[in-house]
């Protein structure tokens, strides 16, 4: 397994649409960028920077989430997620995560990944489902 530096770090934006706001408030004024999808972004932000440090065949999980949704985002508005490592221990990976909109910082906290081989952890998958 390849070393992740702590400080690397990467970001990652999208504009918020239908498909990530909430739409059980009832009025379309009122959508905006949804927490599971602010927390599955700001994950996948993290994931896609340590990933180019992997060797073949590993990638990560989430393990971890510790993350306040500061402020509403609405449709049509971008937002910016940002991951830096703050630590390695290991095969778990630390980092700080932070979002912005185009007016205001929407998040901030902290997530964990764990590095897995693809293989093997498909493998221990198939066999719990086996029992």
């Amino acid at each position: 397994m390849a070393s992740i530096p702590v400080g690397a770090s990467g970001k990652k934006s999208v504009v918020v649409t239908p498909e990530i706001a909430v739409d059980f408030l009832g009025s379309d004024n009122a959508r905006v960028l949804g927490t599971p999808f602010l927390i599955m972004l700001l994950e996948m932000t993290s994931r896609d920077t340590m990933k180019p440090f992997l060797d073949e065949g590993y990638d990560s999980v989430g393990t971890h989430v510790d993350v306040k949704h500061l402020a509403a985002t609405p449709l049509g508005m971008s937002a910016t997620f940002h991951a830096e490592v703050l630590e390695v221990n290991d095969r778990k990976v630390r980092f700080k995560v932070e979002a912005f909109d185009e007016r205001e910082k929407i998040a901030e906290g902290y997530h964990e990944r764990f590095v897995v081989h693809v293989e093997r952890f498909a493998g221990r998958l198939m066999a719990k489902l086996r029992g």
